[in-house]
């Protein structure tokens, strides 16, 4: 009876060490995850955090222009203009004073966009009624917003270009915003991003709108560290698809840079992500996906 006891107390002890190894060694993957050496640039955490924060800040300025390019078409040809990229759950109030033209677009306690993202509070928009000019100013302002339930404040400052040197429309936004997930986590991102509309201006239907975009942008983490963030090859964004279906985007931290090319044009999650060193590793990314 002593031995079986003993064999069984041992087996007890032995299973409680393993457990707490499993836990540990889960807990330090986890952290290492989160905290970085200095010879590390991002996580694969924090990458997918970011991406998200990305979507966020293009799909405000999709907002943006797409409610700018129905004044400017609507002014300018002959017959009406509508866009169907804002459902009817959005309340659009416009206030016009002199030359100045505000637009609020009220989300309610929660609107979605054809995209699949669901928004709720207050953007606002503010720019001047010169729809002649071959660039305008284009102020945008949040209120109690949120996007897929991360809070989102801050503001941006765009120029729109009506056609450039390709004879494309383009808006280049100066952004500052801070992202606040349910969980608490915090994350800011502020720059500077060009978006060339390359494909869909003017036939009102959101699904055909194609963009390129380049630029650089600065991302802190919700852990504190800071990322540069810079478009090395234009990013096509096809709005039928969440991600970004080509280009290349290099990301750097502490003199360290690795490049996340986002692939061949298909509507995927992945990228290639490359390392200092020249190794490459297939990521997913993440944007409100899971």
């Amino acid at each position: 009876m002593k031995k079986t006891f003993k064999s069984k107390f041992n087996r007890i002890i032995s299973m409680l060490i393993g457990g707490l190894f499993l836990t540990y060694v889960s807990c330090s993957t986890e952290s290492s995850d989160e905290e970085l050496t200095s010879t590390e640039v991002i996580s694969s955490t924090e990458l997918k955090y970011s991406d998200e924060v990305e979507m966020i800040s293009e799909e405000l300025m999709t907002i943006a222009e797409d409610v700018y390019t129905s004044d400017e078409i609507g002014s300018t040809s002959k017959g009406s203009y509508n866009s169907d990229y804002l459902p009817d759950c959005v309340t659009v109030s416009v206030v016009v004073t002199g030359n100045t033209k505000v637009i609020t677009l009220d989300f309610g306690e929660g609107c979605e966009l054809p995209t699949g993202n669901t928004l709720s509070g207050m953007v606002y928009l503010n720019y001047e009624l010169d729809m002649e000019s071959t660039s305008s100013a284009i102020e945008l302002a949040l209120e109690d917003f949120t996007f897929n339930n991360v809070a989102i404040e801050g503001g941006a400052d765009i120029v729109r270009v009506r056609s450039n040197e390709n004879g494309n429309p383009q808006g280049t936004s100066n952004a500052t915003f801070e992202a606040t997930w349910p969980s608490g986590d915090t994350a800011t991102f502020s720059g500077t991003r060009t978006r060339e509309w390359i494909e869909g201006y003017g036939t009102g239907f959101w699904g055909d709108n194609v963009f390129l975009i380049t630029g650089s942008r600065t991302y802190i983490s919700r852990t504190g560290n800071e990322f540069v963030k810079e478009v090395v090859t234009p990013l096509k964004r096809s709005l039928s698809c969440r991600f970004i279906v080509s280009g290349v985007l290099e990301i750097s931290r502490l003199g360290n840079t690795v490049s996340l090319d986002f692939g061949d044009g298909s509507c995927n999650s992945k990228g290639i992500l490359t390392y200092p060193d020249g190794t490459e590793k297939e990521i997913y990314l993440r944007r409100f996906s899971n």
